[in-house]
């Protein structure tokens, strides 16, 4: 290929191109030619490989007329003729015409270089099809033309090539484009021929360097499985998971993974015995085994960061691991084309607004943030348009390419397979439609005609629903609401959804409950998995297959805990993000998985054995241990040392010095690391004793439902005596203002976390004029709370103007 001068070529090596270099080669082999020749110095390993030309498309198409026949077939499309028929008959004609001599010469003399360079006969590789308008901000062509695997030999190589030429025209890619408007002759293919790695024999996957549901741009989210990486992006398996934090990865001493889940893996794609590839089931220990090691997972995040920071944008890479060295190497490299585009100051949200009853009929990977609608319109295969009803909720095993003009019509899609990088995903996203994937057994769940509601507004898991339910839709343009000084922050309990609230501008997070990640994503009580041996032979058998793996059942306590706790944290960083201890009553513990051995029975839990009081208790102790492992765990070893603690229903002084003993003792030093401890003031002593409390702790956070609930005397969960509950009771309200002038006078701030500022816009002024630090709430109402606030201020500033010296305002 030496001898022939690049103006002349036909086809060109990757160590050429470059990212300008799209109208040549087209977006793919672009950016494999700008990661070879730019990013290769850094350590980013490519596989070595070539391109054949957009030019040597055009000449293809200029021999025999082919050209003409196929302008004829696209007119033909526009007169009315069905899709499937005039894709059938131009990839016939394409098919049916030979390569031209020059290049085919040039494709197999550039594999034979390639064999002498690699010291291969033959050497097994990838043929990708790559448009010249591939991967260009307004488009996002992956997946519509052909890839083959696999492919030895010049014979081979060469049909390999005229497949890809004609996949061109496949339904899925002639339709995109009458969708967007592009003219069918002026886009033309290339082909990339690169080297295979040998991830049939270790695993392969996708990385995104945003996360690709909510576009929070501090993650890098990397899903893996094992063999080819076609099942991934196919959809047929549920991957791996590994979600990595971007500020943690630039410290060598940190560790940056901050979630990781094991996903089903039930196939993986390997070598055929004749050629190309197949697909087996995956063994057992495969399938319950990590495809990547911690180590693995940083260096595909490393390159993903360089990736991104050298092409300026949000990044889409597929990887793979070779079996046979454990080298990785990155073999695709594209602009992400969905979550880059929308607007950032923009919220739009979607809410059940009734309580669905009964429970889901199927849950999956929730796609997006929307609620679709429909009847279940359950497909084995693609069907004729006609077929399907506009509106009809798509319930099928996996999709691929072949279903995109089908999925363009759905209110909403439902795999059995696929993670949140299948190609339901993907193109889901693309057309803003609601996606459950990966559900297990939707189609056979699922009853054709079953009118349903489809739920992806509900965190990391989506829900389809039987019936349909009402619920809202809303849009906030962010830049329209106003700064106040009054901070309003989040109260945030699910991790899974914490990223889809990035957007908002808010000042942290000043309530997680760890409640809620022990009961969802813990799910054992944390002295069930120390004592195994006060169980009974059911509840051991149940914790020991959802421990599987864990030698240590301490250990997947604080791993599970330390992950939840960091995306939440990781959601708001830098800003503060306040974790509340747990604060489980003993009837509420006793209903976790284990808890009922380590729980008495109390007439009235709310003022029984909670908060302060179980973490230095022998009955709670080791359990309290875990938590502050999992704490010490996030702060220390990921990085994320915006977390602060804060310690719930302390009763009296001795037992906050008894409280902070013991985290002291377990890493947890109030003031190392720059830790922060706030306590809760939901019980009477701690307003009376405020100065003191003061001493022993950097902050207060007001739990109006406790504080209420104890001055006043009432059970907040009595019917009888809902109507006296007000937490602006004149004694209430005055208990509020007493902490607030003494926490200011001891240099503390103090906040208060509770769902009345979000319904009681008076309230809501109340607090302000008591000059409290923050206000925290739940995201959905953060708008409507930063306004009321604001408005609030402006009166209290108008309100002290007016006031003669030395009378209150």
């Amino acid at each position: 290929m030496s001898a022939i001068r690049e103006s002349e070529s036909r086809v060109v090596p990757f160590t050429v191109l470059g990212r300008t270099d799209v109208g040549r080669v087209g977006g793919k082999n672009a950016s494999l030619g700008e990661l070879t020749t730019r990013l290769g110095a850094a350590g980013i390993r490519v596989p070595p490989g070539f391109a054949t030309t957009a030019e040597a498309y055009r000449e293809l198409l200029a021999g025999h007329g082919l050209r003409e026949a196929i302008e004829e077939q696209t007119g033909r499309l526009h007169d009315g003729a069905p899709l499937e028929e005039v894709g059938a008959a131009i990839r016939s004609l394409l098919l049916a015409e030979p390569l031209p001599d020059p290049l085919r010469d040039q494709i197999v003399g550039a594999y034979r270089q390639l064999a002498e360079e690699c010291g291969r006969t033959d050497p097994d590789v990838a043929v990708r099809s790559s448009a010249t308008a591939e991967d260009l901000p307004e488009a996002s062509f992956a997946g519509q033309q052909e890839t083959y695997l696999n492919v030895r030999g010049a014979g081979r190589l060469l049909d390999a090539c005229r497949r890809c030429f004609a996949s061109l025209f496949t339904d899925r890619a002639i339709d995109y484009r009458e969708r967007m408007g592009y003219d069918h002759l002026a886009v033309a293919l290339s082909i990339g021929v690169q080297l295979m790695v040998r991830s049939d024999l270790a695993g392969a996957g996708v990385a995104f360097t945003l996360d690709p549901e909510s576009g929070f741009p501090d993650v890098i989210v990397v899903s893996a499985a094992w063999g080819l990486g076609e099942t991934v992006v196919s959809g047929q398996v549920d991957p791996d998971e590994y979600t990595v934090f971007k500020p943690s990865l630039k410290d060598p001493a940190l560790d940056p993974l901050i979630d990781l889940r094991i996903g089903a893996k039930r196939l993986k794609a390997v070598y055929a015995e004749d050629g190309l590839t197949r697909t087996v089931d995956t063994p057992d220990a495969e399938r319950n085994a990590r495809v990547l090691d911690d180590a693995e997972v940083r260096v595909l995040a490393e390159w993903a960061a360089a990736i991104e920071q050298h092409y300026g944008c949000p990044m889409d890479l597929e990887w793979a691991k070779d079996g046979l060295t454990g080298e990785l190497w990155i073999v695709q490299a594209r602009p992400e084309t969905v979550q880059s585009r929308r607007r950032a100051t923009t919220l739009r949200r979607c809410r059940l607004t009734a309580t669905p009853v009964p429970s889901p009929l199927v849950e999956g990977i929730a796609v997006g943030e929307a609620i679709g609608q429909g009847p279940v319109v359950a497909l084995d295969v693609p069907v004729d348009l006609d077929r399907f009803p506009p509106g009809g909720v798509l319930v099928t095993a996996v999709t691929d390419p072949d279903w995109e003009p089908v999925m363009k019509r759905a209110s909403a899609i439902v795999t059995d397979h696929g993670g949140r990088t299948s190609h339901a995903a993907i193109v889901s996203r693309e057309l803003g439609v609601p996606a459950v994937v990966g559900t297990g057994d939707g189609t056979r769940r699922l009853r054709d005609g079953m009118q349903v509601t489809v739920s992806c507004a509900e965190g990391q898991r989506g829900r389809v629903y039987e019936g349909s339910l009402p619920y809202e839709e809303t849009e906030t343009d962010l830049a329209d609401l106003p700064v106040t000084r009054t901070q309003v922050m989040l109260n945030l309990a699910d991790p899974s959804a914490a990223f889809r609230w990035w957007r908002l501008p808010a000042d942290g997070v000043g309530l997680a409950r760890l409640e809620f990640i022990v009961a969802h994503q813990v799910k054992v009580h944390p002295m069930a998995l120390l004592h195994p041996e006060r169980l009974d032979a059911h509840d051991r058998h149940l914790i020991e297959r959802l421990t599987e793996g864990y030698l240590d059942r301490g250990q997947y306590f604080v791993d599970r805990l330390a992950r939840g706790i960091a995306r939440i944290a990781a959601s708001r960083w830098p800003a503060p993000v306040i974790v509340r201890t747990s604060d489980f009553k003993t009837n509420e513990y006793a209903k976790l998985l284990g808890g009922r051995p380590f729980e008495p029975d109390e007439a009235n839990p709310m003022i029984g054995w909670r908060g302060a009081s179980r973490y230095y208790s022998p009955g709670y102790r080791e359990g309290f241990a875990l938590e502050c492992r999992a704490l010490r765990r996030v702060r220390d070893e990921m990085g994320l040392t915006n977390v602060v603690v804060m310690i719930p229903f302390c009763r009296t002084l001795g037992e906050a010095d008894r409280v902070l003993g013991v985290m002291a003792e377990e890493g947890l030093v109030r003031g190392e690391n720059g830790l922060h401890v706030y306590v809760m003031a939901e019980i009477p002593a701690n307003i009376i004793l405020a100065d003191e409390f003061a001493v022993r702790f950097d902050g207060f956070s007001i739990g109006s439902n406790d504080l209420t609930q104890l001055t006043l005397g009432i059970d907040r969960d009595s019917e009888a005596l809902a109507d006296v509950f007000d937490e602006r009771d004149p004694a209430v309200v005055r208990s509020i203002g007493l902490l607030a002038a003494r926490a200011h006078a001891a240099d503390r701030p103090v906040g208060l976390c509770g769902q009345r500022p979000s319904d009681d816009p008076g309230f809501t002024a109340l607090l302000v004029r008591a000059r409290l630090n923050s206000i925290s709430v739940a995201p959905d109402s953060f708008p409507t709370v930063k306004r009321t606030v604001a408005e609030a201020e402006s009166a209290l500033d108008d309100a002290v103007a007016t006031t003669s010296y030395g009378d209150p305002p």
